[in-house]
């Protein structure tokens, strides 16, 4: 794509990446068959092809952001399914978060709008604020409808009805602190405790510390490490996700310098995708760029972390259909497809992909809060497409999938390393309680 940005506008870093970006597009279009705004909505404007033209025409003329860009930005998900499919190497995550931040110096929501996104960063990264939140939401459902009514205050409404029925109690996992292995230590590692996963399901990360000890690692929970910063970040509100990451590059640093770290091990697919980019955002810091490269370069998913390991024989294996939901900043961000799959079918599940697996479910971090409507409708396909497979349970890698998918269907969803706990050696998971499934006989070890 021709561009002509003045040299003043290429002096800015970050414009002059995004300018790179854009000359890369060749208006192929093939965008447009894997965005789900654009497969839902049919406007030009809401694939990634028409909103470079918007991101172009904003960053090129230097001039702020409209209300036509912003509603087209805001409409999109960051799937970043346009980059699996793209034949360009386009980097639209980079512009889109150029863009974004963009937005957020440049211009001024609607006073409702401005409010809860402020609500948004202010809770939703803190689990203490979290869980309160989420217990006064109990309080407030009765007065969603009445808010979807209105259509400034939808977001509110969504929020009410996402809100879980109960609050799991605090784990052990919050607290930081080392979780010795059993038997001979074969890696360690530090665990991203998170925050909103953290409040909404404890459970995930309570069995990724039982099976990686099961499997002797030894993993540290550090003492400062908070959010990652991704909700911050995919908001435009570029300045606060780099101070979460910043926090976070420290705190990880220490812990390498201390005691060799084999890996960052993460369990939500949005953080993973966000931190193995820290290298990236931090680039331009000169006491954090090479610290950030290196937190970017340990940083795994816990089902990425596991295929590096010579798993045992299952010691529970169970009789159950699982379709794999693949999260989008699992498939699309991080380019891990075949690994959870792997690891399920050797834990003795029979594993279906489920159709339409490259569209999103439309969590999208706080995506189904603020775009309730678009984000409905993609619920609904996604759920939809789920059920033509017929499974006994859902699995994902990702805590915003498992809530989104989980409010439109009953078929119960679960964490993949949940469905591995259980399946070598672990409880049967809290939230199938009720539910029995069939045993398969153990496999017997070949001579």
């Amino acid at each position: 794509m021709q561009t002509s940005f003045t040299p003043a506008a290429l002096s800015d870093p970050d414009t002059a990446e995004s300018a790179s970006i854009i000359r890369k597009c060749v208006h192929c279009g093939f965008c447009t068959a894997t965005c789900p705004t654009y497969v839902t909505l049919g406007n030009e404007l809401d694939s990634p092809r028409g909103r470079i033209y918007l991101v172009k025409d904003m960053l090129e003329n230097g001039r702020p952001a409209d209300e036509r860009t912003v509603k087209h930005i805001d409409r999109c998900l960051s799937c970043l399914a346009c980059m699996t499919t793209c034949p360009s190497g386009v980097n639209y995550m980079h512009l889109v978060d150029h863009a974004r931040a963009h937005i957020e110096r440049t211009y001024k929501r609607p006073l409702i709008d401005r409010v809860i996104r402020e609500m948004l960063a202010r809770v939703l990264p803190y689990p203490q604020r979290f869980r309160w939140s989420l217990k006064l939401a109990r309080l407030a459902r009765p007065f969603a409808d009445a808010l979807g009514g209105v259509a400034p205050l939808k977001p509110l409404a969504a929020m009410l009805k996402l809100a879980p029925a109960a609050v799991p109690p605090a784990s052990a996992n919050d607290r930081p602190g080392l979780r010795t292995a059993e038997g001979v230590v074969r890696k360690r590692v530090a665990l991203l405790r998170g925050c909103a996963q953290s409040v909404l399901d404890p459970g995930i990360n309570e069995a990724t510390v039982r099976l990686l000890t099961r499997l002797g690692v030894e993993i540290v929970l550090p003492e400062g490490e908070g959010c990652c910063g991704a909700l911050t970040h995919h908001m435009g509100r570029e300045e606060e996700a780099l101070d979460f990451a910043r926090r976070n590059v420290d705190v990880w640093a220490r812990e390498v310098e201390r005691s060799k770290l084999d890996a960052i091990v993460i369990t939500a697919s949005g953080c993973g995708t966000v931190i193995k980019d820290y290298g990236h955002m931090l680039r331009l810091d000169p006491a954090y760029a090479e610290k950030a490269a290196l937190v970017s370069s340990l940083a795994k998913d816990v089902t990425e972390f596991l295929s590096t390991f010579d798993l045992p024989l299952p010691e529970n294996p169970v009789e159950a259909i699982v379709a794999y939901h693949s999260a989008c900043s699992m498939q699309h961000g991080q380019k891990i497809t075949q690994a959870p799959k792997t690891l399920l079918a050797q834990a003795g599940f029979t594993v279906r992909d489920v159709p339409e697996g490259h569209l999103c479910c439309g969590s999208a971090g706080t995506y189904n809060i603020l775009q309730p409507e678009i984000s409905a409708k993609l619920r609904d396909r996604k759920v939809g497409n789920i059920e033509r497979v017929k499974p006994d349970l859902i699995a994902t890698g990702n805590i915003g999938c498992m809530t989104q998918i989980g409010s439109g269907t009953s078929i119960p969803i679960l964490h993949t390393v949940e469905l591995l706990d259980w399946a070598f050696g672990g409880e049967p998971p809290a939230k199938l309680a009720g539910r029995s499934f069939p045993r398969m006989a153990r496999p017997v070890a070949a001579e």
